[in-house]
C-alpha cells in the first residue's frame, strides 16, 4: 500500500512539474496581439493649455507583447490577429539594453514631438545637441567592455561636435588602429575611456565600432507634465504632437470626435512608418475611434502600413475611416476640414 501511495504522489508531481512546464516556461519567443487606444492626454499634458475645448479625445494606440510559453505559443494559432516573434529581434541579446533602448525613442518622439507642435502653434523653441546615444556595440569594438548601451558621447579627443554626422566624419578621418579618447555621460556622470578605431565590417571606413542616435533636448518657456514610463518606442510621435498642438491652440478640431493614429514624427513634420498596425486598429477600434491615423509612407518592398490597416478595418468590419497621413501638417488640415 505504501509503494502505490509512493507511485501516485511521483506521478502527480511529475504530472504537476509538466503542467507548470507548458503554462509557464519561458520560450525564446514573445507573443504580438492587439494593445489598447488610450488617451494621450494620460501621458502628456501642457501645464497652461489653451482654453479649454469642446468634447473629443485623441489616442495613442500600443500593441500587447509578452513573452511566450509552450501552452500561449499553440494558442496563438488560433487568433489569426497574434504574431510570434522570435526573443532576439525583440530584445537582441539583453532585456537592460532593449529596455534603455526603448526609453530613448519614447523620448526621443516626445522631443520631436515637441518641437513639431510647437513650432507649428509658433511658439519659441530650440534644440540643445547633447551628444551621441550610444545603441550597441559592434564585436570587434575596442570599447566593448569600456561604453555601454545608453551612454551619450560628448566628446572625441576633447574635440565636441552638434550632430552625430559631424562626429562620424571626425571620427572616419581617423586613421584604423589609431588611439582615441571618448568622453561621456553615464548616467549623468562624467566619464572618460580610451580605444582604437576599427574597421567596419562589410565597408571601407572605420570608426569607434558603435551604432548610434543623436540625443538632443528641447528648450522651450512652455512647461510640460509626462508620464511615459510605462510605453515605449516612436511609434506614438504623431499623436503626441497633435495633442500638444490641440492643447496650445484655441482651434477646435477634434469636435466631439474620438480620432486615433500611429506614427513617428521626424523634426520637419513627416510621419514615418511603424510595426503592429493592423494591432492597433483593433485596439482603436474596440475603443470606437471615429478616426484612424496611419503613415501614409511605406518601407521599400513591404505591405504599406496603409494597406495593412484597410485589409485589417475590412476583415473586422468597422466603420472607422482609416485616413493615410504622410505629415503632421496633413493630419491637422484633415481634422480642420473634415
Amino acid at each position: 500500500m505504501t509503494k502505490l501511495l509512493t507511485k501516485k504522489v511521483r506521478y502527480l508531481i511529475l504530472l504537476l512539474v509538466g503542467l507548470l512546464l507548458i503554462l509557464f516556461l519561458p520560450l525564446p519567443y514573445y507573443i504580438e496581439l492587439p494593445g489598447k487606444a488610450v488617451p494621450v492626454s494620460d501621458y502628456l499634458t501642457v501645464t497652461r493649455p489653451s482654453p479649454k475645448k469642446k468634447a473629443g479625445e485623441l489616442r495613442l494606440v500600443y500593441v500587447s507583447l509578452y513573452r511566450a510559453s509552450p501552452a500561449t505559443y499553440l494558442w496563438s494559432y488560433t487568433n489569426r490577429f497574434a504574431s510570434r516573434i522570435p526573443a532576439k529581434e525583440i530584445t537582441g541579446e539583453n532585456n537592460s539594453d532593449y529596455n534603455k533602448i526603448q526609453a530613448y525613442y519614447m523620448q526621443d518622439a516626445l522631443n520631436e514631438a515637441e518641437y513639431v507642435a510647437l513650432k507649428a502653434a509658433h511658439y519659441q523653441v530650440k534644440r540643445k545637441y547633447q551628444g551621441i546615444y550610444v545603441m550597441s556595440l559592434l564585436k570587434n569594438s575596442t570599447f566593448k567592455g569600456k561604453l555601454q548601451v545608453g551612454d551619450v558621447i560628448t566628446a572625441i579627443n576633447g574635440k565636441t561636435y552638434q550632430s552625430s554626422g559631424e562626429f562620424v566624419k571626425a571620427v572616419q578621418g581617423l586613421k584604423s588602429g589609431s588611439r582615441v579618447q571618448v568622453s561621456y555621460l553615464r548616467n549623468q556622470t562624467p566619464k572618460v575611456s580610451w580605444g582604437r578605431i576599427v574597421k567596419l565590417a562589410g565597408s571601407n571606413k572605420t570608426g569607434l565600432g558603435i551604432s548610434l542616435a543623436d540625443k538632443s533636448r528641447i528648450q522651450t518657456p512652455v512647461s510640460f507634465k509626462t508620464n511615459v514610463d510605462d510605453i515605449g518606442g516612436p511609434s506614438a510621435g504623431l499623436m503626441f504632437s497633435l495633442e500638444l498642438y490641440n492643447q496650445l491652440t484655441a482651434k477646435q478640431l477634434l469636435r466631439g470626435r474620438n480620432v486615433a493614429g500611429t506614427g513617428t514624427i521626424s523634426a520637419d513634420g513627416k510621419v514615418g512608418p511603424i510595426g503592429g498596425v493592423d494591432k492597433k486598429v483593433i485596439a482603436s477600434a474596440k475603443a470606437k475611434a471615429d478616426i484612424f491615423f496611419v503613415p501614409a509612407q511605406s518601407e521599400p518592398g513591404a505591405i504599406s502600413n496603409y494597406q495593412l490597416a484597410k485589409k485589417t478595418a475590412k476583415q473586422i468590419k468597422t466603420k472607422m475611416k482609416i485616413v493615410p497621413v504622410a505629415s503632421f501638417s496633413e493630419a491637422v488640415t484633415y481634422l480642420e476640414e473634415n
